[in-house]
């Protein structure tokens, strides 16, 4: 098994560059599926592929929604220090 690309940077602000990493690839992933699905005529495969492909998109999906909760506490975060920094008041 190929050892991992991916080093956490530790330093994101509004997302993450390992569940951007994740998303790019989980997609790719689909991809494939998809094209899998396209060229295959046996139906329990077929079958078995469909399932893989919306396993894949619930996780695509879970990816999406846990980088917008990343940027929404980023920028509330942003918010609330930019509200200690702000010296005309």
């Amino acid at each position: 098994m190929a050892e991992l690309e991916i080093k956490c940077q530790h330093a994101c602000k509004n997302t993450c560059a390992t569940l951007n990493e994740a998303l790019r690839r989980e997609t790719a992933m689909v991809r494939f599926y998809e094209s899998v699905l396209d060229e295959c005529n046996m139906p329990d495969v077929s079958s078995y592929m469909s399932g893989l492909v919306e396993d894949k998109r619930k996780v695509i999906l879970s990816l999406i929604q846990k980088l917008n909760e990343i940027h929404v506490r980023s920028q509330a975060l942003d918010g609330i220090a930019s509200s200690f920094n702000n010296t005309d008041g």
